[in-house]
C-alpha cells in the first residue's frame, strides 16, 4: 500500500492552505522555523494538558471540543478538521484502532485504556503535528510496556537526526528498537515532512524498506517522526467510517509523534511538551 495516498497520511492539503502545493522537500528559512516553533508549542501545549485532564467517563468529543478551543484560543486552527473531510480537531484512537479514530459522544474513555491523540495546528501559514498514547489509570503490563516502547522507538529515531544522515538511519533505529522488544512495526502509515502543508515529502518510514529513497538529511528539514507499534500481527483493516484503522487481530496498538527540525548538529524537538 501506498502510505501517501492513505487519508491522514499523504503529500496533499490542507483545507486551509494555498491550493497550488509546492514539490520536492522544503528547506525552512530561519524566520519560518520560528513560526514552525510557535505552531508546534501549541501542539506540545493542547497534548500535554489534555495528557493530565483525561479520566474515565470522559469521551473522545470531550477531547476534541477542548482541543478545538485551546488550539483557537491560542491564535491557530486546527490542521486535522476539516482535512480531507475529517470532522475532528484530534484523532483519538483506543486500545486496537490505530489511526485516525473519530472523536464521538459514544466513546467513553475508561480505566485500562491505551489512549493515542494526535493533533496539529495550523499558525501563520504553517502545521505543527505530534501524538501521544496515554495509559488510563492503570493499564495491562503488556500494554504498559508497548506504550513506553512506542515511546522509546520515537526517541530512538530522533537520536539519529542531523544534517548529513539517512532517512533510514532513522527507520532501522525505530525497527529494531520495536523488534527487540516483541512488538510489530505498522507498515501501512508513515511519518513525512510538514510544514506548509500537513504531510509533504518525504515520507518517513518506520522501517527498513527499498521502496522508500534514501534521502540525505539536511538543515533546516521539518519532519514529522510517528513510529506505530501492534502488540499482535503488523497488519490493519479500516472500519466502515472509512477513517478508523484498527488492528486485524484486535490487538493493542500505541503511537508517539514529534515534530523534529534538523539542525547542522543534531535535531530540535519542536513539539517537545517538557518545554511548555
Amino acid at each position: 500500500m501506498n502510505i501517501f495516498s492513505s487519508l491522514l497520511s499523504g503529500p496533499t492539503q490542507a483545507p486551509q492552505q494555498p491550493k497550488k502545493q509546492r514539490r520536492g522537500i522544503e528547506i525552512k528559512s530561519g524566520r519560518e522555523i520560528e513560526i514552525m516553533r510557535q505552531a508546534a508549542k501549541i501542539v506540545a501545549t493542547v497534548l500535554k494538558e489534555i495528557s493530565q485532564l483525561v479520566k474515565p467517563g470522559m469521551t473522545t468529543a470531550d477531547l476534541d471540543a477542548y482541543a478545538e478551543k485551546r488550539i483557537r484560543e491560542m491564535g491557530a486552527t486546527p490542521s486535522f478538521k476539516g482535512y480531507h473531510g475529517f470532522p475532528g480537531s484530534i484523532c483519538s484512537s483506543i486500545n486496537n484502532e490505530v489511526v485516525h479514530g473519530i472523536p464521538s459522544r459514544k466513546k467513553v474513555i475508561r480505566a485500562g485504556d491505551v489512549l493515542k491523540v494526535d493533533t496539529g495546528a495550523y499558525y501563520q501559514g504553517f502545521h505543527g503535528d505530534s501524538c501521544i498514547t496515554i495509559a488510563v489509570v492503570e493499564v495491562t503490563p503488556e500494554s504498559a510496556k508497548l506504550i513506553r516502547v512506542a515511546e522509546e522507538a520515537l526517541y530512538k529515531g530522533i537520536e539519529q537526526v542531523k544534517a548529513g544522515a539517512y532517512l533510514l538511519d532513522i527507520a532501522g533505529a525505530i525497527e529494531d528498537c520495536v523488534k527487540a522488544n516483541g512488538f510489530s512495526v505498522v507498515e501501512e502509515f508513515t511519518g513525512h515532512g510538514v510544514g506548509r502543508n500537513l504531510h509533504e515529502e518525504p515520507s518517513v518510514f518506520n522501517f527498513r524498506t527499498r521502496e522508500m529513497p534514501n534521502v540525505k538529511l539536511r538543515t533546516g528539514m521539518t519532519l514529522a517522526i510517528e513510529p506505530i507499534l501492534n502488540a499482535g500481527s503488523k497488519y490493519t483493516r479500516t472500519l466502515a467510517d472509512k477513517w478508523t484503522a484498527v488492528t486485524v487481530d484486535n490487538a493493542m496498538s500505541a503511537q508517539f509523534e514529534h515534530t523534529v527540525l534538523v539542525t547542522d548538529s543534531g535535531y530540535e524537538i519542536l513539539t517537545d511538551r517538557s518545554q511548555v
